[in-house]
């Protein structure tokens, strides 16, 4: 299931996200250089490398959202330039090596889909030697939140029902299930700690996992985890999706416990974080 054509107006809607790519391509891009779009969407990339002198872009998309990129690709007169492929990245064969991969796989974290596999294997197979990566690397974050509304919606329906049935095994469910959120400063009980770095240029596995010490900073009742990521396009090109950042469309993750918990400032939570 791929994203709406509402889900790819807003991805082209963020100012932070875009100025970022856009500064990031600007320094990659040159004049008759090959690039790779992997996610291509409707073709925001591949237009802005066209625009800064890209000779060719294979524009690879699995979405039915390549037919509206076709028509944009021929109303911006690019057609000589972009060829798009409807497959996913992994089930492509280019005729050449690439000076370019750009792609936005993420989701609301970048542990999304089989977003690593593909930089992975794009990576080994399309990329020149001394090539360009784009992004470079995220960087996740993880803190203790406290978020009432948020463990209200997503998890109390099921722990304080009318109907006389056991949904226990669900519930426990809920808590290792994304849910995309804002990371608000005033609902942290600790501070930021980074617990897992991917970067692309090297990464070999899409399993992730870490293990951090959240220390309280302040006295509350604790809901779950946020959890986010930092990107790193170029080296100082990225932006965070962290608190305090301008909300975007990545957001961040809320990761609620099996019940919330009174933490007071100075204890010291342990938490092993893995992603499969």
């Amino acid at each position: 299931m791929g994203y709406s054509d509402y889900e790819f107006g807003r991805m082209i809607g963020d100012p932070v996200r875009m100025k970022a790519y856009r500064d990031a391509l600007t320094q990659s891009v040159s004049e008759g250089c090959t690039v790779l779009d992997i996610g291509a969407g409707t073709g925001i990339f591949s237009f802005i490398c066209c625009e800064l002198g890209a000779a060719k872009v294979y524009a690879v998309e699995p979405n039915d959202a390549v037919q509206l990129g076709r028509e944009l690709t021929r109303a911006n007169g690019f057609s000589d330039r972009i060829e798009w492929i409807q497959k996913l990245s992994t089930d492509v064969t280019l005729p050449e090596k690439v000076d370019v991969i750009v792609s936005d796989l993420r989701g609301v974290l970048p542990l999304f889909g089989a977003h690593i596999p593909s930089i992975i294997d794009a990576r080994e197979r399309f990329l020149r030697p001394q090539g360009t990566l784009i992004p470079q690397r995220d960087t996740l974050y993880a803190a203790i939140a406290t978020d009432s509304s948020g463990y209200q919606q997503k998890v109390e329906p099921w722990d304080g029902n009318s109907a006389p049935f056991d949904f226990e095994c669900y519930r426990q469910r809920l808590t290792n299930c994304i849910s995309k959120d804002h990371a608000a400063e005033n609902n942290l009980l600790s501070s930021g700690v980074q617990w897992a770095t991917l970067d692309y240029s090297s990464v070999k596995s899409a399993n992730v996992s870490g293990t951090v010490e959240l220390e309280v900073t302040r006295s509350g009742l604790a809901h779950g985890l946020y959890i986010w990521f930092d990107a790193t396009l170029l080296e100082g090109i990225g932006f965070s999706g962290g608190p305090g950042s301008p909300e975007m469309v990545y957001g961040c993750t809320f990761f609620p416990w099996p019940c919330p918990t009174a933490l007071e400032k100075g204890d010291v939570a342990t938490v092993e974080i893995r992603a499969n």
